[in-house]
């Protein structure tokens, strides 16, 4: 039998059964037509992740450029942001955007330019200008983690001024 307990976060979290496999679970998405809505421009990305090496919960963030070609969403951390880049490919169906992510780490800092990857799904807000959700990804000691993960949007322009003012960290 699975068990579920509340994250904290508004959702909640599965955790396997005795015999390895959690139940199967259907959820359809609010439908809203793709058409108009355009979330092309300069978003902050901002995840959370607990090391377990440094035995803390940390914050990643980075400026990312989305551009988007129908409901397909390419994004990209812009080179100032962060010192471990960051990218994106999303699909909107709705009010739900699906994705899978990939960082590669400094290879100055703690993880010392090591790749993560992982597959993200985030909730739309009904303006298009918030999106939350969770990642999910495999750890050092191998194992599966997960976290929070929001977008939250700032500018629509991604003309090179723009890109150039956003060319920094975000907390700085």
């Amino acid at each position: 039998m699975a068990r579920v307990s509340e994250d904290g976060h508004g959702g909640h979290d599965v955790e396997a059964s005795a015999n390895g496999v959690a139940p199967a679970a259907t959820a359809t998405p609010m439908a809203e037509p793709q058409g108009s809505r355009n979330y092309s421009g300069v978003w902050v990305s901002r995840y959370e992740y607990f090391s377990s090496g440094r035995d803390s919960s940390f914050t990643g963030q980075h400026y990312v450029v989305v551009l988007q070609q129908g409901n397909r969403l390419t994004v990209r951390s812009l080179p100032g942001s962060s010192d471990s880049p960051l990218t994106m490919d999303l699909e909107i169906d709705g009010h739900v955007a699906t994705s899978t992510w990939t960082e590669q780490t400094s290879t100055e800092g703690y993880y010392r330019g090591a790749r993560y990857h992982g597959a993200i799904q985030l909730l739309v807000e009904p303006t298009g200008r918030r999106m939350t959700g969770k990642w999910v990804g495999f750890g050092k000691e191998f194992d599966v983690n997960t976290g929070p993960w929001e977008l939250v949007f700032q500018d629509p322009s991604t003309n090179k001024a723009t890109l150039a003012a956003y060319n920094k960290r975000p907390d700085a």
